[in-house]
């Protein structure tokens, strides 16, 4: 996907900040201020980067590092900062400055040189090049202050480098879509489910986004101003795109079925628009006014870039649009799923995940087919869909829950495998091996409290998500390669010790 394929996303940029001081006089400043200039240039070029980097220059005293942190508060298009301190930058400099600023930050550990020049090395190289003192210094400051951020270590040419700084990146894009975002909740929650409820504020306090409700009927409402022309426009994006079971066709005898669909996905993607909303959750409790629930529409808006989320859960649901925000550019998708049901052959054990209809064609491994079935709840008429299985290979699966004092992320590493063909399937769906294996992760994912919607990707990786979560300051518990249940679950313990105190810290 390209930055414009995803509906309501702005590309913000990063700003490069160079540290130093007055002490070695204006020729190494000079010196020091070119090299920070090629260094923003060169990772500003690197495709690695999906971010525009913008040198700020050289700061060198305390006034100018706090003005720089305020600027970078109150402009939208800031992303986060990327510091480097080239020479001895005093630490005592940059307190105001960090205790001011809000947006997330890499420390980056390199040098402007990759190699040193061994036979002409003298004093002077030496004090203009002194990153291994400088970012020691500045690094110590920041862990005084308990300040999260990304340590990444390397020449700034090195690919590994360009990598890991490409992670935090995407990482940062997705925090700064998530402040002042707005989630629209099509009716409530399923009735009695807890895992879809949460406090909508301290999600608003913490994460930055806001959740709030819409009557059904009002988008019902909405769906009936559509002309006839949108859909007829839509009816020939479906043929296009799609392969199109005979009996939806125009003539055939339930093709009213999928004018019906693209009514809902019309007057759906209008609503969302002109709310400005970049995520969204419905419930087949309530349908009031709509003849089927959304199925190919919110597949569809899904691909767009739109969050969702199943049964009014919006934790997931702004999830998702994370995920999306972070995958925007890369192949492989990222989708709203849930952990349906299990095989559990002795020695292959497996997940089958899928929904009732809502899983993004982005993750699909050929052209979907679109299809209208029965659905067995809503009490509404039979809903078309996209149904199709997911592409092979490494995932992630994951899961944001609200713990009632803090939010926490949970996050499994899996394996999508081929599996037997569904014939009598009728939805979208994936097969996956958990790492580190079935009973481990399933049994570590239930005791850590992880639900059952989660966001489901290819593109998202581990590292991703977990310099999201130090953005977001909250808890992160991974399930992967080497994870063990006992060492795991005390590990949970820990955290909620850990982060009882960190609250009364940073109160």
């Amino acid at each position: 996907m390209n930055t414009s394929d995803l509906v309501n996303l702005r590309r913000p940029a990063l700003w490069f900040v160079c540290g130093s001081q007055h002490l070695y006089g204006p020729e190494p400043l000079a010196q020091v201020a070119e090299h920070a200039r090629i260094i923003a240039a060169a990772l500003d070029g690197s495709p690695d980067i999906a971010l525009k980097v913008v040198s700020k220059g050289v700061m060198t005293t305390s006034e100018e590092i706090r003005a720089l942190a305020l600027a970078a508060n109150a402009d939208p298009d800031c992303a986060g900062l990327m510091l480097w301190m080239h020479t001895f930058s005093p630490s005592k400099m940059w307190i105001g400055g960090m205790v001011s600023l809000h947006k997330p930050f890499v420390h980056l550990h390199t040098q402007f040189d990759r190699e040193l020049p061994w036979d002409s090395i003298d004093m002077d190289y030496m004090n203009l090049n002194q990153s291994a003192h400088g970012d020691r210094e500045t690094g110590s400051l920041h862990t005084r202050m308990r300040l999260e951020r990304k340590v990444v270590v390397g020449h700034w040419s090195d690919p590994e480098v360009q990598t890991r700084l490409g992670v935090w990146a995407r990482a940062a894009w997705a925090w700064s879509d998530w402040q002042g975002a707005k989630i629209a909740r099509f009716g409530d929650n399923m009735r009695n489910v807890g895992i879809t409820e949460g406090d909508k504020v301290s999600a608003e306090l913490k994460l930055g986004y806001s959740v709030n409700t819409f009557a059904v009927g009002d988008l019902a409402s909405r769906m009936e101003a559509v002309p006839e022309g949108e859909i007829d426009a839509l009816i020939g994006a479906y043929l296009h795109e799609y392969e199109v079971a005979p009996e939806l066709l125009p003539g055939a005898a339930r093709h009213d079925s999928l004018r019906s669909g693209a009514r809902l996905e019309a007057g759906m993607r209008a609503f969302l628009q002109e709310g400005g909303f970049v995520a969204f959750t419905d419930t087949f409790e309530d349908l009031h006014g709509l003849r089927q629930l959304p199925g190919l529409a919110t597949q569809r808006l899904m691909q767009e870039g739109y969050g969702f989320g199943g049964e009014g859960d919006w934790k997931a649901a702004a999830l998702v649009r994370a995920m999306k925000v972070m995958a925007c550019g890369l192949p492989g998708g990222a989708s709203f799923m849930e952990d349906y049901t299990y095989h559990l052959e002795p020695g292959n054990h497996l997940v089958l995940g899928s929904h009732m209809l809502e899983v993004c064609p982005s993750i699909a491994a050929t052209k979907p087919r679109l299809e209208v079935h029965p659905l067995g709840i809503g009490g509404k008429e039979d809903p078309v869909r996209l149904v199709f299985d997911a592409r092979l290979g490494h995932a992630v699966n994951a899961s944001l829950i609200d713990l009632g004092s803090r939010f926490r992320l949970i996050v499994n590493e899996v394996e999508s495998v081929e599996h037997p063909a569904l014939p009598k399937l009728p939805v979208a769906r994936s097969v996956w091996k958990c790492s580190p294996d079935f009973k481990t992760a399933c049994a570590a994912w239930i005791h850590a409290g992880g639900a059952h919607h989660t966001g489901y990707s290819y593109a998202v990786t581990v590292e991703h998500l977990e310099d999201f979560a130090a953005m977001a300051g909250i808890e992160l518990a991974v399930i992967g390669e080497g994870t063990q249940l006992r060492s795991f679950r005390e590990g949970l313990r820990l955290n909620d010790l850990y982060y009882l105190l960190a609250q009364g810290l940073r109160a």
